[in-house]
């Protein structure tokens, strides 16, 4: 499966299934993608010397030449590759997997309302608030140990609601974590996802010390940041936070953490306010479209896309720019390896979600992620008797690239691994379903992703 698309004045080729990417001149471009469409050698030939009549440089010879250089990638298997993944697909759900990570929901409370919290205040589908107690957190990473197998690296996402509002209890379960470590031959890389509303020195400190990485949440532009992420009086975070958020940064030498921001139907001109946080200094951005119901005022619609799409051009433009002058900054999904990046099987499978990443409520209850929590279908088992609804995870586990059909032409396929399974689940009802919205976002990603690389090797536009 070839891809090719024409971004910021590059011909781009992608070999999906090799991840070979190659910037082509308009000869080889149309040569390429006539042949992508099943086009005879022969018949490609007179259609480019037909195009091509007012260049005398373009002649028999030199299209046989492309067609020789065609060849020649094809053996290297870096051109028109065969899939080899496809035929084992189905042996995916025999696979043996360990628990690697967990998201721990040591608060489900909050001192925010963002009007777009999925997680509905804290409160999640349960309905009442509650803190995880020291017990039950130290069950959960007793969980998370035995569960692990060999494997010596694990990971501990401290999550809510807002998980500062029991930071005592974050304090002590990681000091029992780092005796553990010790005592079973494993490393634990903690993270913070937070609002900042709680942030002070202390927690910077210990924060900078201790985690490995940390999630700060902010949607960009005071306007729009203060339209949905408000406390429960109706004020604006804005002010609150971004101090707070800009000495962070610093202190962590503008490395191991991310502002994450979400943006809606009321923000389609996204980039603005990555700009905007660019501009602040901060250094690692993310920004995530909203998944909302369509009868939400802040949902994003179909007739936002072309917009949307064309933000992620504009983004990806700019960044090129900014490094020129030195003035750049890193974008989550626009940072991709395309030498080396995720083994085969987490390409194919995903995240892990529900197999090798659990998340755990206040009460020890397990779940396949954040986002699957308070739904009783989903409900694995607990902290304490372990997994009792293996079926689920089975459900999980047969989920990849090959068990949805939509997947099976993209040529995203290998980046986005089948997509998010909540986000399928909650739009079609299905997590082998496919966001087809979410979709069309992350395909233009990949491609400005890849654009950018190609403009850092070939001379940035």
């Amino acid at each position: 499966m070839v891809h090719t698309y024409k971004s910021n004045g590059y011909n781009i080729v992608l070999d999906a299934n090799s991840g070979a990417v190659h910037c082509v001149d308009d000869v080889a471009y149309d040569i390429i993608e006539m042949l992508e469409e099943g086009i005879n050698r022969n018949n490609i030939t007179v259609n480019i010397l037909k195009k091509y009549s007012h260049l005398p440089e373009v002649t028999k010879e030199e299209i046989t030449e492309i067609f020789d250089d065609i060849e020649e990638l094809k053996r290297q298997g870096k051109l028109f590759s065969e899939d080899i993944y496809a035929k084992m697909s189905s042996e995916f759900k025999k696979r043996q997997s360990v628990v690697k990570a967990i998201c721990l929901h040591v608060a489900h409370d909050c001192n925010l309302a963002c009007k777009y919290c999925f997680a509905e205040e804290g409160e999640y589908q349960q309905g009442h608030r509650g803190l995880m107690s020291y017990e039950v957190g130290k069950k959960a990473l007793d969980f998370l140990i035995e569960n692990s197998g060999t494997r010596k690296n694990l990971e501990v996402d401290f999550f809510g609601g807002e998980p500062l509002m029991n930071w005592d209890v974050v304090k002590k379960l990681v000091a029992y974590g780092r005796e553990q470590e010790k005592l079973y031959n494993k490393n634990f890389r903690f993270t913070l996802t937070t609002n900042g509303i709680l942030l002070d020195d202390e927690v910077m400190e210990f924060a900078n010390r201790e985690m490995g990485n940390v999630v700060l949440s902010l949607d960009g532009r005071k306007e729009v940041n203060d339209k949905l992420r408000v406390s429960r009086n109706g004020k604006g975070s804005y002010d609150t936070i971004l101090p707070k958020f800009l000495k962070m940064a610093e202190e962590r030498n503008q490395q191991n953490y991310y502002i994450r921001g979400t943006y809606t139907h009321y923000n389609t001109d996204f980039a603005n306010d990555i700009l905007h946080m660019a501009d602040l200094g901060f250094k690692e951005l993310s920004m995530e479209p909203v998944v909302a119901s369509p009868e939400a005022d802040y949902a994003l619609t179909e007739e936002d896309l072309p917009k949307l799409l064309a933000e992620y051009d504009r983004l990806a433009c700019e960044m090129i720019k900014r490094k020129k002058e030195g003035k750049d900054f890193h974008f989550y999904h626009y940072t991709i390896d395309l030498a080396g990046g995720p083994c085969i099987v987490k390409r194919i499978s995903g995240c892990g979600v529900g197999t090798e990443y659990l998340a755990v409520t206040p009460e020890g209850d397990l779940y396949p992620c954040h986002q699957f929590v308070g739904d009783e279908h989903f409900l694995l088992g607990n902290v304490f008797e372990g997994i009792k609804n293996a079926d689920v995870c089975d459900e999980f586990k047969a989920c990849n690239i090959y068990s949805h059909e939509e997947c099976k032409n993209c040529f995203a396929r290998m980046y986005c691994s089948g997509g998010c399974a909540a986000n399928a689940y909650h739009t079609t009802g299905s997590i082998s379903g496919v966001y087809d919205f979410g979709c069309e976002l992350h395909k233009k990603r990949i491609e400005c992703a890849i654009m950018i690389q190609v403009a850092e090797r070939f001379g940035q536009n």
